[in-house]
């Protein structure tokens, strides 16, 4: 809701639909930019067991009746929010940061939805290049290899992020920044274009996925 600057206008939230206190349709919240973008609130002052995974797959196949995409934002971890998420999925994208206690999290989750016949792909957030060449981050290569996941998108770290977050405006409507066009690239990726990806001079493997990816 601060991302998009929605939290002004939050009247009924998802834990008020299960338990029957409002229609679905009454807690969606319109973009105030695009018609078709609603969002479900989650609670903001009940435990996040006050949703079991039975109600969270009941309320998203009801959002897929009217929606063309419905997307769950999980949690950190392996807990109630994260069980919750992965009940009422078809299929996931895991974001990480290219730093180890990340990379090992990400794993875990990984195999837990990979164990529930769950397909998984994967997008690297906050890559620095330089950093990469001097050997202080995971190249992409890395993360990959480690993670054995599909690659989704490569983000790499942006000051602009903090600003537009700040602001309550999202980054990908802004067509002058250079994250703009790599989430519509990751946008594209998920409806099965074949999109090359964004060159972030990181040598080595990227190279390689680009020169792999061009064609398409």
């Amino acid at each position: 809701d601060l991302v998009l600057g929605l939290e002004k206008r939050i009247v009924f939230d998802l834990v008020e639909v299960v338990e029957g206190r409002c229609q679905l349709r009454q807690a969606l919240i319109r973009d105030k930019r695009f018609e078709s973008l609603y969002m479900l609130p989650a609670a903001q002052t009940r435990e996040k067991e006050a949703v079991s995974e039975e109600q969270m797959a009941e309320t998203v196949d009801q959002l897929a009746q009217i929606t063309d995409y419905v997307l769950i934002d999980s949690p950190a971890g392996i807990e109630h929010g994260f069980r919750n998420a992965a009940a009422g999925a078809k299929e996931a994208i895991i974001v990480t940061t290219p730093e180890v206690s990340a990379i090992r999290d990400a794993d875990r989750v990984i195999g837990k939805l990979i164990a529930k016949g769950m397909p998984v792909r994967l997008i690297i957030n906050r890559i620095r290049p330089e950093m990469v060449r001097t050997g202080d981050m995971l190249s992409i290569d890395d993360v990959c290899e480690i993670l054995s996941a599909e690659l989704l998108g490569i983000v790499p770290d942006d000051e602009d992020v903090i600003d537009t977050t700040n602001r309550g405006e999202p980054l990908a409507l802004d067509d002058s920044k250079r994250l703009s066009g790599i989430y519509d690239k990751i946008a594209r990726r998920l409806q099965g274009e074949i999109v090359p990806f964004t060159n972030l001079d990181d040598r080595g493997f990227f190279n390689r996925l680009l020169a792999g990816l061009k064609a398409g």
